[in-house]
């Protein structure tokens, strides 16, 4: 099937099929004589899980650890549940980080009038030297930026690591 065929039945646009090859994530696809890239079921079937997967809220990274895992039929499925337990960990930190902000929020909305007057306190407190007022009192951490290609299971150092340690 070709890239368009292979979006449709894995509900990946042809887009994100290309930067999953691109990252490493997905093998690069066969060829035909033409160029263009040929898929199969298999393939198919990887893009559903990598869908199901980005539903569900994993980062690439960890996509990359379960499909490793997925694709070991001696995996330990103590080793996917480490994997998913730790996604649940982060989702709930992001879940109180905004519940911080929507209390903030809140409460800067509460101190507004609401009326026809310029004076806001909702702006001001926007307007504040970061570290000075509520909003970076809540502010979420910063997000670590991944290096795609050198830190991640999906690249060929990281698979060697795993299978060392396997």
């Amino acid at each position: 099937m070709n890239i368009g065929q292979a979006a449709k039945a894995s509900g990946v646009s042809a887009k994100m099929i290309r930067y999953y090859e691109g990252i490493g994530l997905i093998p690069p696809a066969a060829r035909s004589e033409a160029g263009y890239r040929c898929y199969t079921q298999q393939d198919a079937h990887t893009l559903r899980f990598i869908r199901r997967s980005r539903d569900l809220g994993f980062t690439v990274e960890q996509i990359a650890e379960l499909l490793l895992l997925w694709r070991d039929g001696e995996r330990a499925s103590a080793d996917v549940k480490r994997v998913a337990l730790a996604h649940v960990a982060e989702l709930e930190d992001r879940i109180s980080g905004l519940q911080a902000m929507a209390r903030t929020l809140r409460d800067l909305a509460s101190s507004c009038h609401g009326n026809d007057r310029p004076d806001c306190p909702i702006i001001e407190e926007l307007a504040e030297p970061v570290g000075a007022g509520k909003v970076s009192a809540t502010a979420a951490s910063p997000r670590r930026t991944p290096r795609f290609g050198t830190d991640t299971p999906a690249s060929p150092r990281a698979r060697r690591s795993l299978q060392r340690k396997g």
